[in-house]
């Protein structure tokens, strides 16, 4: 079969050819090299469908500079695109379903609304998920407010806290609206009565932008600023589920989320969680149940979705060291453990997907050679 070849397949940003991380395929081309695994860059505007080629980007490590070749499908594809509106993801459909039957390391994982439904079946995972419910009328989100003192409003879709609401009831029976718009942009909070709540929402066209509602967690720290975790969970060189690391993330202030890209900051999760929760012996448990909970969690999705070889887990603790999963994110970045200092967890999280295509594609070479080898009954065959 040859050198391994890996296509990391993304998508422009913008008509003029912007790659996103286009560092990071920089620091996996050069890691890549030195397993013995090529890599190049593709989108599916670069495919030619009629000769099955790829005008590829490629980045030489020596000379770190990017070229542009014809070159032959991969062995393996690794798909790193995120959603987008218009024509570049409508193209990733189409090359999606064509061209479905390659090997990829991760396949499509499926909306917010589908992957809370399908774990909410499995009674070890029901006391680890928000009550959430999508948004079909006013009455899901009256209820929801009646039923607990804080809510989150979010798009069934959404990334990096865009277009994220947070509803909080106030004293003397008012409601505190705070949030971000399709921009990030955090939106200037305000206060409304119960009567008047679905009015001010009304702009956000709920229903048909698809929304979620969900349970609130109190996660603000002494300085009111809210805080999470990011877990990574990756599959590793044998294939197997391996946690490479998880990382504090404090929100910006004002800000109703802990994105990074919304202005949040990274600190250890060691340091960040002895902030929030004052029993050592506590932190101890949490941070390993923690960790057995994300590697459950992958394991479980691949099962119900197909391959998968990571998945980002942002995680909500509470006071009494409750384990609570916000959000699966199947296209996961990787800077916040650089911003918080954690150097080779950074490296680890560059490598891992590296060291999983080597191992398929070494499955994939055995059993290949296997079915080749003629049958002892048979030695015609």
């Amino acid at each position: 079969m040859g050198q391994p070849v890996l296509g990391i397949l993304t998508l422009y940003l913008n008509d003029n050819g912007l790659l996103e991380e286009k560092q990071v395929y920089q620091k996996m081309t050069a890691a890549g090299r030195r397993i013995g695994l090529e890599v190049f860059v593709f989108t599916p505007q670069d495919v030619n469908y009629k000769q099955n080629r790829i005008f590829a980007h490629i980045f030489d490590a020596s000379k770190k500079t990017w070229t542009r070749k014809w070159r032959s499908f991969p062995h393996m594809i690794y798909d790193r695109c995120r959603i987008q509106r218009g024509h570049r993801f409508e193209q990733l459909g189409k090359f999606r379903k064509q061209y479905g039957h390659l090997t990829f390391l991760n396949r499509v994982l499926r909306n917010k609304w589908t992957v809370y439904r399908t774990m909410r079946k499995e009674e070890p995972y029901r006391p680890h998920l928000p009550l959430t419910r999508l948004y079909e009328g006013q009455s899901d989100l009256s209820e929801m407010i009646k039923k607990y003192p804080l809510i989150y409003l979010k798009p069934i879709n959404g990334t990096g806290g865009r277009g994220i609401l947070r509803i909080e009831k106030q004293k003397g029976g008012t409601y505190l609206i705070q949030g971000r718009d399709q921009s990030r942009r955090i939106i200037s909070p305000q206060r409304v009565p119960l009567a008047g709540l679905h009015g001010r929402l009304a702009g956000w066209n709920l229903k048909g932008n698809r929304y979620l509602v969900q349970q609130g967690i109190q996660l603000k720290l002494p300085n009111g600023r809210v805080h999470d975790y990011r877990m990574l969970v990756q599959k590793n060189g044998s294939g197997a589920w391996e946690v490479t690391g998880c990382a504090g993330r404090i929100g910006a202030s004002g800000s109703i989320t802990s994105n990074l890209h919304g202005g949040g900051q990274a600190i250890t999760m060691s340091k960040l969680l002895r902030q929030w929760i004052a029993s050592e012996d506590t932190v101890l448990k949490v941070t390993a149940k923690a960790e057995e909970l994300g590697v459950q969690i992958a394991a479980f999705l691949e099962e119900s979705y197909g391959r998968l070889c990571e998945l980002a887990l942002d995680l909500a603790i509470d006071r009494k060291g409750q384990i609570w999963l916000l959000e699966v994110n199947p296209k996961p970045a990787r800077e916040v453990f650089l911003q918080a200092g954690e150097r080779d967890t950074y490296r680890h999280a560059i490598t891992r997907p590296l060291e999983y295509a080597m191992w398929l594609y070494e499955q994939k070479k055995r059993r290949k050679e296997k079915s080749a080898v003629p049958s002892a009954t048979n030695p015609g065959t």
